[in-house]
């Protein structure tokens, strides 16, 4: 069976009710890891991990636990690319499906702007999550789900 891992340090608020009703729906094992309390909504689905704090420690978290099949929601593109190693699945907060076809790609440039940003560079950061953003999340888990569950 399907499960759901939420990288959840950076999960946008707009996304919460769009998650919590597709675990509802489904009755989707899910689990919202993070260093942090957050509150997706009470679910006998949903178990809330809180880990130690540090960069990477949620992401330590889910890769020990994720499974074949399973989906982690993540803007965390080397997140993404450790769970596709293990033949899971990762939508990040703007409904992209990461896949074993396009991940490199999303690394390489991911550690391109690391690298221009360490050499003093400056660059912009992500346009600010909005509405669209969501609708968009919202299609790719619906698609996903359809396919997978």
């Amino acid at each position: 069976m399907l499960k759901i891992y939420v990288d959840g340090d950076a999960f946008p608020n707009l996304l919460k009710p769009i998650l919590f009703r597709s675990i509802e729906r489904l009755g989707l094992e899910t689990y919202v890891v993070a260093n942090k309390k957050i509150n997706i909504g009470k679910s006998k689905h949903i178990t809330y991990m809180i880990v130690d704090a540090g960069a990477d420690e949620a992401d330590h978290k889910i890769v020990e636990m994720v499974e074949e099949g399973d989906l982690v929601i993540t803007a965390d593109i080397p997140l993404a690319d450790r769970v596709i190693t293990v033949n899971a699945h990762a939508i990040d907060h703007r409904g992209e499906l990461y896949s074993v076809d396009n991940i490199k790609q999303y690394l390489a440039m991911r550690n391109l702007m690391d690298k221009i940003r360490e050499s003093g560079e400056i660059t912009k950061g992500p346009k600010p999550f909005g509405v669209k953003d969501a609708h968009e999340f919202a299609n790719q888990l619906n698609a996903f789900l359809t396919k997978h569950s």
